[in-house]
């Protein structure tokens, strides 16, 4: 129990500073700029007709910033925000309390929207389209339906599996919007405000080392950034002296950093390599459950987080017998005794 109430604690703290670094505003929000332009120009004009804005999807990888938009959304916008996700909501019921709560023209946040149940699917879709839904009372014979009416809102939904959405309820959305990885130079600029606002100087360097490190994700960027920031204080202030005012981070220690986290000079983490070992050690597809067994992390991780990288970057593909990894994988990378990818070469 006290290494639960420990692991809770710090995965509160890792949140906490991650909040900390979001952008204040749409203005503030680095990167994805036509996506953010579509939004400001819903949000004014939605907010110019006294109207609430369309329905809005957003898909795309954990950690671009769906969750931050929607929040700052909010914000532009001056209404409430009220968020759950797919998993919290088992069915129309549970969704019920939240609907009628909300208040004109405030925005329903649902994240992991792909998750929902398809009873909760049919109570979304009827308070969308009629502000409405309907409520079920007692059971059997004697059950009759009573229709309850919900305000005007915007429902926005966050999702990494946009091909999971039923077409009715893709359908439903005015607004669909994809995310894509954040190229360098914007993770750059997103890294060196951070760093500013941790009291750190990224030297340019060290910014774009570390910006080529962390998937094309924000929120790589920003985790990688403050085990950096850790490990610049523990050099610079190890003896005891407390933290100086001000944190020089060089591309040493960029580079150190990373070393202990188990990121490579091509960017790939622990798993990354042990996706590509199982891959490169076989000699056909491997499916999904089976390498979810092999590399021991759940099927729904690594479809969301590692594969998407693995394949951008051009080293693994889906076949329909399998996952393969690419002849650049054979290239690069070699099966090592100890069980990593190791690379091969210059």
């Amino acid at each position: 129990m006290a290494d639960r109430e420990r692991n809770e604690a710090k995965e509160h703290e890792e949140a906490s500073a991650e909040r900390s670094l979001r952008p204040k505003s749409l203005s503030e929000f680095i990167g994805q700029r036509l996506l953010v332009e579509n939004l400001k120009i819903a949000a004014f004009s939605a907010k110019r007709r006294g109207e609430c804005l369309d329905h809005i999807l957003l898909s795309g990888m954990p950690g671009l910033g769906k969750t931050t938009l929607a929040s700052l959304l909010a914000k532009e916008m001056e209404i409430g925000l009220h968020v759950t996700s797919g998993p919290a909501v088992g069915n129309g019921e549970d969704l019920l309390g939240l609907l009628t709560s909300l208040k004109r023209g405030d925005i329903l946040f649902v994240d992991e929207i792909h998750r929902l149940s398809r009873q909760a699917e049919e109570c979304v879709y009827s308070a969308m389209e009629d502000l409405e839904v309907h409520v079920v009372l007692a059971h059997g014979h004697e059950a009759r339906a009573i229709r309850v009416r919900v305000e005007p809102f915007t429902l926005v939904g966050a999702t990494t599996r946009e091909g999971m959405l039923s077409p009715p309820f893709r359908g439903r959305f005015g607004i669909v919007e994809k995310l894509e990885p954040y190229p360098p130079e914007d993770l750059v600029e997103i890294l060196t405000r951070s760093a500013g606002l941790l009291d750190c100087e990224l030297e340019p360097d060290a910014a774009r080392h570390l910006a080529e490190s962390c998937r094309g994700t924000p929120r790589y960027a920003n985790r990688f950034l403050r085990r950096v920031r850790d490990l610049a204080l523990y050099r610079h202030g190890g003896n005891g002296s407390g933290p100086p005012h001000s944190l020089r981070l060089t591309v040493d220690v960029v580079k150190e950093a990373l070393h202990r986290l188990g990121i490579n000079e091509r960017g790939l983490d622990r798993v990354d390599r042990r996706i590509l070992d199982v891959l490169l050690s076989s000699e056909k597809p491997v499916g999904l459950k089976t390498l979810a067994v092999q590399v021991g992390e759940d099927e729904g991780t690594l479809e969301d987080v590692y594969e998407p990288y693995l394949m951008q970057r051009g080293l693994l593909i889906k076949t329909p017998k399998g996952r393969a990894a690419t002849e650049k994988a054979s290239q690069v990378y070699r099966s090592h005794e100890n069980g990593e990818a190791v690379q091969r070469g210059g």
